[in-house]
């Protein structure tokens, strides 16, 4: 059997090269050198000043505050993204369209303007804040708006991986699962989930960077309080502020090594999976 040539290999040689190099130049001068510069600061004193910088009482408290952040809006996210995902793909409805485009309106969104507009629901003189103060219940300057801000801007990425997959897919497996007999939670976790766990887990991992980094909508709806509703991205500028630059990079340094983790994490799944991955999308 003949195969077709690809169209890459049709290309003279120097326009690969060409391209390749603005593609790599381009991305070193705008993500490496950035992060290259992150590491050089927070290293600029030494060893021991870096370390000595997460000893620190309040980037204790900044650092735990933001991994209970995404330990609460993560899960919610990827039960929303499946829900959200099972309801396009799956069913036919007046304002599916809507609904997809919701979903996709934190993108075009500027995080500041989200958090704004949870100051104008539950701030002190929004509109639902003077009813939930007469209930105890603050919202805004505490831990639940962090978690409602990060949690709406983080709300599209499990949604985003999981539609265009379970669209390609299609229902014919689990309209088999169903006609064989099996219940609705049974061809859930033995059909669905099996053929969408790796978009699920690029997802979740996606959604876990973008909720250790936010820092516009938290930014607004937190306050800025030193030790109590300062997330990592907050500390960082309080630090840089107070012209402490070690510390101020040190606490960058890690919070971009998360998401280093996070990005190997995602390449080497990628790596162990691949001929499933390749199955699951030419499925």
């Amino acid at each position: 059997m003949k195969h077709a040539v690809s169209p890459a290999r049709r290309d003279p040689p120097w326009l690969i090269a060409v391209l390749i190099g603005i593609s790599v130049a381009y991305l070193a001068l705008v993500l490496l050198l950035p992060l290259f510069t992150v590491f050089a600061e927070a290293l600029r004193r030494g060893l021991a000043p870096l370390l000595q910088s997460f000893a620190d009482r309040d980037a204790i408290a900044a650092i735990q505050l933001t991994l209970l952040i995404a330990a609460i809006a993560v899960p919610l996210n990827a039960i929303f993204g499946l829900a959200a995902a099972w309801a396009v793909t799956k069913f036919e409805f007046w304002g599916k369209s809507a609904l997809i485009t919701l979903i996709d309106l934190p993108f075009s969104i500027s995080p500041v303007i989200s958090g704004l507009v949870y100051v104008l629901l539950y701030g002190a003189h929004g509109w639902f804040g003077p009813a939930l103060d007469a209930l105890g219940i603050k919202v805004i300057f505490t831990v639940t708006g962090i978690v409602l801000a990060t949690t709406l801007v983080t709300l599209p990425f499990v949604a985003r991986e999981l539609i265009p997959l379970m669209q390609a897919q299609g229902a014919d497996e689990e309209a088999a699962a169903a006609t064989l007999g099996a219940s609705g939670w049974r061809t859930f976790f033995q059909v669905t989930v099996p053929n969408i766990k790796w978009a699920l887990m690029y997802g979740v991992l996606l959604c876990t960077a973008r909720a250790m980094g936010e820092f516009g909508a938290v930014a607004v709806v937190s306050g800025h309080i030193r030790g109590k509703t300062a997330t990592m991205p907050l500390h960082v500028e309080i630090l840089y502020n107070e012209y402490n630059f070690v510390a101020a990079f040190a606490v960058a340094s890690l919070l971009a090594l998360f998401a280093l983790v996070t990005l190997a994490v995602k390449s080497f799944l990628e790596a162990q999976f691949a001929d499933e991955l390749a199955a699951q999308r030419w499925r």
